[in-house]
């Protein structure tokens, strides 16, 4: 007599696929559910006095030397591979300056800050709230009729992207220093030629500005939703955390394709 085996067919990695995909909405809905909170939390304006600047702090001045020797290190490695490779071709490294600034402003100086948070601080939101849901202490600010999310995600809010947009100029400069100092000692390079910031056009900073607000309200959500949702005990805690820091990422590496992909259409391919 043969033993019952769970089926395997086609219905079943359909229905398989359509409950991911649902759970996936699901997850969407929460989120942007989240993120109308947290801006409802920052217009009402209740919470803790000095609890934004503290944040502020946290995330940006506790952040600047990780920043700083990231983006300076992708700085000189970038400049010095391309460097390299067009001297092999061309000879020509006039336009590696001007074209390596436009890349940072529109997509490298952006992106590689906000991922850097999203390692840093989202990991650190996650935590810190998601031990405060297992100690009881967000069931107490309900119970004093206080919102969570006014008292603990909005002053984050409102930090992530106050402070990623500063983190982000100040990476961006880092950056493009230290390519120019690279192609300057390696290749000779004239820095007059390589601090060219002639390809730099308007719509070019409004698409790492846009980024850069994008990423600094998604950070903080997905994170403070990750953390709201611990439950378990430091086991709990440990898998919020990991949850905000894969979840931050992705919605980095995302947002940075859905709003790259529009700016094209704006800027075109030939700025």
């Amino acid at each position: 007599m043969s033993e019952d085996r769970p089926a395997t067919g086609p219905r079943q990695r359909i229905e398989r696929l359509g409950a991911a995909a649902l759970d996936g909405l699901a997850a969407t809905g929460q989120l942007a559910g989240m993120l109308g909170a947290t801006w409802r939390g920052v217009v009402r304006g209740r919470r803790p006095p000095g609890e934004v600047a503290n944040q502020m702090f946290v995330v940006g001045n506790k952040s600047l030397l990780f920043v700083a020797v990231t983006l300076g290190f992708i700085g000189m490695v970038m400049v010095y591979q391309s460097c390299l490779q067009l001297e092999r071709i061309t000879g020509d490294l006039s336009r590696i300056g001007p074209e390596f600034l436009k890349l940072l402003v529109q997509d490298f100086g952006p992106t590689i800050t906000a991922l850097m948070l999203a390692t840093r601080v989202g990991a650190g939101i996650a935590a810190e709230i998601g031990s405060m849901v297992v100690t009881e202490q967000v069931d107490a600010l309900r119970m004093s009729g206080v919102t969570p999310i006014d008292y603990l995600i909005a002053p984050r809010f409102i930090a992530c992207v106050v402070m990623g947009a500063v983190l982000t100029v100040f990476g961006v400069a880092i950056a493009y220093l230290a390519g120019g100092l690279t192609a300057w000692s390696s290749f000779d390079l004239n820095p007059r030629l390589f601090f060219d910031p002639s390809r730099v056009g308007f719509l070019d900073l409004c698409l790492g500005l846009t980024k850069t607000l994008c990423y600094g309200m998604a950070i903080p959500v997905i994170s403070g939703a990750c953390g709201l949702r611990a439950r378990g005990g430091s086991e709990g805690v440990g898998a919020a955390t990991t949850a905000a820091v894969i979840g931050s990422s992705l919605a980095v590496i995302a947002l940075d394709l859905v709003i790259s992909g529009v700016g094209l259409l704006l800027v075109g391919h030939g700025r």
